[in-house]
Protein backbone atom coordinates (compact mmCIF):
# COMPACT_ATOMS: atom_id res chain seq x y z
CA UNK A 1 0.00 0.00 0.00
CA UNK A 2 3.02 2.22 1.03
CA UNK A 3 4.80 2.03 -2.64
CA UNK A 4 1.73 2.42 -4.16
CA UNK A 5 1.15 5.87 -2.53
CA UNK A 6 5.05 6.67 -2.84
CA UNK A 7 4.07 6.00 -6.62
CA UNK A 8 1.20 7.65 -7.30
CA UNK A 9 2.99 11.06 -5.47
CA UNK A 10 6.12 10.35 -7.91
CA UNK A 11 3.81 10.77 -10.55
CA UNK A 12 1.98 13.82 -9.93
CA UNK A 13 5.48 15.75 -9.16
CA UNK A 14 6.66 13.89 -12.30
CA UNK A 15 2.96 15.64 -14.34
CA UNK A 16 3.73 18.82 -11.82
CA UNK A 17 7.30 19.41 -13.06
CA UNK A 18 6.44 18.36 -16.89
CA UNK A 19 3.94 21.49 -16.47
CA UNK A 20 6.21 24.30 -15.27
CA UNK A 21 9.09 23.30 -17.41
CA UNK A 22 5.98 23.62 -20.65
CA UNK A 23 5.30 26.47 -19.00
CA UNK A 24 8.87 27.82 -19.26
CA UNK A 25 9.37 26.91 -22.63
CA UNK A 26 6.20 28.23 -23.83
CA UNK A 27 7.23 31.66 -22.28
CA UNK A 28 10.49 31.62 -23.80
CA UNK A 29 9.37 30.57 -27.28
CA UNK A 30 6.07 32.55 -27.77
CA UNK A 31 7.34 36.06 -25.86
CA UNK A 32 4.82 38.06 -28.80
CA UNK A 33 1.98 35.80 -28.19
CA UNK A 34 -1.67 37.43 -28.12
CA UNK A 35 -4.98 36.65 -26.12
CA UNK A 36 -4.94 33.30 -24.39
CA UNK A 37 -0.94 32.37 -25.35
CA UNK A 38 -0.20 35.38 -23.80
CA UNK A 39 -1.39 33.67 -20.41
CA UNK A 40 -1.00 30.33 -20.69
CA UNK A 41 2.39 29.96 -20.04
CA UNK A 42 2.26 31.93 -16.55
CA UNK A 43 -0.58 29.99 -15.47
CA UNK A 44 1.05 26.22 -16.22
CA UNK A 45 3.91 27.74 -14.43
CA UNK A 46 1.95 28.46 -11.15
CA UNK A 47 0.24 25.60 -11.34
CA UNK A 48 3.09 23.19 -12.07
CA UNK A 49 4.87 24.48 -9.40
CA UNK A 50 2.14 24.02 -7.08
CA UNK A 51 1.38 20.28 -8.30
CA UNK A 52 5.68 19.41 -8.40
CA UNK A 53 6.16 21.41 -4.70
CA UNK A 54 3.28 19.83 -2.95
CA UNK A 55 3.74 16.33 -4.16
CA UNK A 56 7.12 16.04 -3.78
CA UNK A 57 6.49 17.31 -0.17
CA UNK A 58 4.49 14.14 0.40
CA UNK A 59 7.50 11.84 -1.01
CA UNK A 60 9.86 12.99 1.29
CA UNK A 61 7.38 12.79 3.96
CA UNK A 62 6.82 8.95 3.39
CA UNK A 63 10.41 8.54 2.71
CA UNK A 64 11.36 9.57 5.63
CA UNK A 65 8.77 7.91 7.32
CA UNK A 66 10.19 4.62 6.09
CA UNK A 67 13.67 5.11 6.47
CA UNK A 68 13.10 6.67 11.01
CA UNK A 69 9.33 4.88 11.60
CA UNK A 70 10.22 5.74 15.49
CA UNK A 71 10.65 9.08 14.52
CA UNK A 72 7.72 9.59 12.61
CA UNK A 73 5.78 8.39 15.45
CA UNK A 74 7.48 11.03 17.90
CA UNK A 75 6.32 13.50 15.52
CA UNK A 76 2.76 12.10 14.43
CA UNK A 77 2.02 12.00 18.61
CA UNK A 78 3.78 15.74 18.75
CA UNK A 79 1.63 16.82 16.10
CA UNK A 80 -1.90 15.69 17.77
CA UNK A 81 -0.48 16.96 21.10
CA UNK A 82 -3.24 19.22 23.07
CA UNK A 83 -0.49 22.23 23.38
CA UNK A 84 1.05 22.18 20.39
CA UNK A 85 -2.68 22.35 18.66
CA UNK A 86 -3.41 24.99 20.85
CA UNK A 87 -0.19 26.82 19.47
CA UNK A 88 -1.35 26.45 16.37
CA UNK A 89 -4.45 27.77 16.38
CA UNK A 90 -2.79 31.08 18.45
CA UNK A 91 -0.71 31.35 15.78
CA UNK A 92 -3.36 31.04 12.96
CA UNK A 93 -5.29 34.30 14.91
CA UNK A 94 -2.38 36.31 14.94
CA UNK A 95 -1.66 35.65 11.47
CA UNK A 96 -5.35 36.67 10.80
CA UNK A 97 -5.32 39.60 12.34
CA UNK A 98 -2.02 40.55 11.04
CA UNK A 99 -3.77 39.65 7.63
CA UNK A 100 -6.26 42.27 7.96
CA UNK A 101 -4.28 45.23 8.82
CA UNK A 102 -1.52 44.48 6.07
CA UNK A 103 -4.37 43.75 3.54
CA UNK A 104 -6.36 46.25 4.44
CA UNK A 105 -3.26 49.11 3.73
CA UNK A 106 -2.55 47.73 1.04
CA UNK A 107 -6.23 47.47 -0.93
CA UNK A 108 -5.56 51.71 0.50
CA UNK A 109 -2.46 52.11 -1.35
CA UNK A 110 -3.69 50.87 -4.52
CA UNK A 111 -6.66 52.93 -4.34
CA UNK A 112 -4.29 55.34 -4.50
CA UNK A 113 -2.15 54.15 -7.24
CA UNK A 114 -5.26 55.20 -9.39
CA UNK A 115 -5.25 51.59 -10.58
CA UNK A 116 -8.58 50.20 -13.03
CA UNK A 117 -11.52 50.28 -10.26
CA UNK A 118 -12.84 46.90 -11.08
CA UNK A 119 -9.55 45.72 -9.58
CA UNK A 120 -9.66 47.53 -6.73
CA UNK A 121 -13.49 46.87 -6.06
CA UNK A 122 -12.56 43.04 -6.16
CA UNK A 123 -9.82 43.33 -3.65
CA UNK A 124 -12.63 44.76 -1.53
CA UNK A 125 -15.16 42.07 -1.91
CA UNK A 126 -12.31 39.32 -1.59
CA UNK A 127 -10.96 41.12 1.87
CA UNK A 128 -14.72 41.99 2.90
CA UNK A 129 -15.54 38.08 1.93
CA UNK A 130 -12.70 36.95 4.52
CA UNK A 131 -14.12 39.37 7.29
CA UNK A 132 -17.24 38.11 6.98
CA UNK A 133 -16.33 34.50 7.51
CA UNK A 134 -14.57 35.52 10.33
CA UNK A 135 -17.87 36.92 11.53
CA UNK A 136 -20.01 34.49 10.74
CA UNK A 137 -18.00 31.49 12.14
CA UNK A 138 -17.26 32.97 15.49
CA UNK A 139 -20.92 33.27 15.62
CA UNK A 140 -20.99 29.31 14.59
CA UNK A 141 -18.42 28.41 17.47
CA UNK A 142 -20.05 30.91 20.34
CA UNK A 143 -23.27 28.98 19.70
CA UNK A 144 -21.85 25.46 19.78
CA UNK A 145 -19.87 26.32 22.58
Amino acid sequence: MKNRTIVRYLVYTLIGFTTLAAGVVLGKFFRDAQGIMETLPYLLIGIGAGVFGQNLSGVIKIWTKNKAPQAAKNKEIEEKDERNISLRHMAKAKAYDLMVIVFGSMITAIALFKIDRTLVIAFIIAYLFVLFSSIYFTIKYNKEM
